[in-house]
């Protein structure tokens, strides 16, 4: 009897070993190169194995979902898309999925786009789940809980990372979060007495300034023009949103006709701001429109190199006028 205890003892010892070494030992991977595995949401551990073992990883799914329950954490693997490199052990694959290591991608919303150039952005994005293709803008802000909002300014510029298989609408609940967030910071921040009546005003102002100038030295200055024009009840005039009424319609060439043609976004016709965000401000644009430079000038033309020429008088700003943009003396 003593013997077999003996024996048995070995036979575990090793048993035990052998486990030991194999969980320690790199895994066999077709190909010698490094795989990509995906575990989709709600992946049962044999899953997780199995997909391990269709990617390349050359061992029996039952041997590798032994270990994941053996090991006590088989139900804390995470969904995500996984690089198995080379000499990647069963030790480290657990821990790895564990982790929610996983491979991670991302998508780029660029300050002063608009809401189409977001959902075209979000089309063509590897690896992301495309829910709101078929939807309207009008469906699309109802899925994320903002019925009747309209979509433009509502989207934080930024890089967002994803990992594969994510939502496109998830994308962009965090960018709306995001944009919630920025914007209630700048309102607490903002300068006493705007002619501001919530953050919402604020928001379509920021944009206005996003889109007249990516300079950051003259947005808090461009910004101050615009309050100084909304205080003395001066129609804004600025071309961004006049272009922004027109969309696709615009060619790239803004003529008179198209300042004199009345739409909710033409400033030269409609006094105040107007009805929405024209695109995405960054926090720049943000800060500046609630924290506006102060300033007596009414006026500012480009001068094409990037920067702005403010005037106080409309004299000053037709020989400003005159000079950068007829290439007058």
């Amino acid at each position: 009897m003593r013997r077999f205890f003996i024996l048995l003892l070995l036979v575990a010892a090793a048993l035990a070993g052998a486990a030991a070494w194999w969980v320690n030992a790199p895994l066999p991977l077709a190909g010698g190169e490094t795989l990509e595995l995906e575990v989709e949401p709600g992946t049962t551990p044999l899953g997780v194995a199995k997909a391990a073992a269709a990617a390349g990883v050359q061992v029996s799914p039952h041997l590798l979902r032994l270990w994941f329950r053996v090991s006590g954490k088989d139900r804390q693997i995470k969904a995500g898309n996984y690089e198995i490199p080379v000499g990647t052990t069963p030790l480290l694959l657990l821990k790895k999925l564990v982790r929610g290591d996983a491979t991670m991608m991302t998508v780029t919303i660029i300050e002063g786009w608009n809401f189409r150039q977001v959902r075209a952005a979000l089309a063509h994005a590897d690896g992301l789940r495309h829910e709101t293709q078929d939807m309207s803008d009008g469906a699309l802000m109802a899925a994320l809980e903002r019925p009747g909002v309209a979509p433009e300014g509502r989207f934080f510029p930024d890089t967002y990372a994803y990992v594969k298989g994510s939502s496109d609408l998830a994308v962009l609940r965090r960018a709306l979060r995001q944009m919630d967030r920025r914007l209630e910071a700048a309102w607490a921040a903002r300068a006493s007495g705007l002619p501001l009546q919530s953050p919402d005003e604020a928001l379509t102002l920021a944009s206005l300034v996003e889109k007249e100038t990516g300079r950051a030295q003259d947005r808090a200055l461009i910004a101050g023009v615009f309050i100084n024009r909304l205080r003395a009840g001066m129609l804004l005039q600025t071309d961004p949103s006049v272009i922004y009424g027109l969309g696709e319609k615009f060619d790239g060439n803004l003529r008179k006709r198209d300042l004199q043609t009345d739409t909710p976004y033409n400033t030269y016709t409609r006094p105040g701001l107007p009805p929405t965000p024209i695109a995405m401000p960054g926090r720049g644009a943000l800060l500046a429109a609630v924290q506006p430079q102060a300033t007596k000038a009414l006026y500012f033309v480009a001068r094409g190199d990037g920067s702005s020429e403010f005037s106080a008088t409309l004299g000053e700003h037709n020989r400003a006028v005159s000079r950068y943009q007829k290439g007058g003396k």
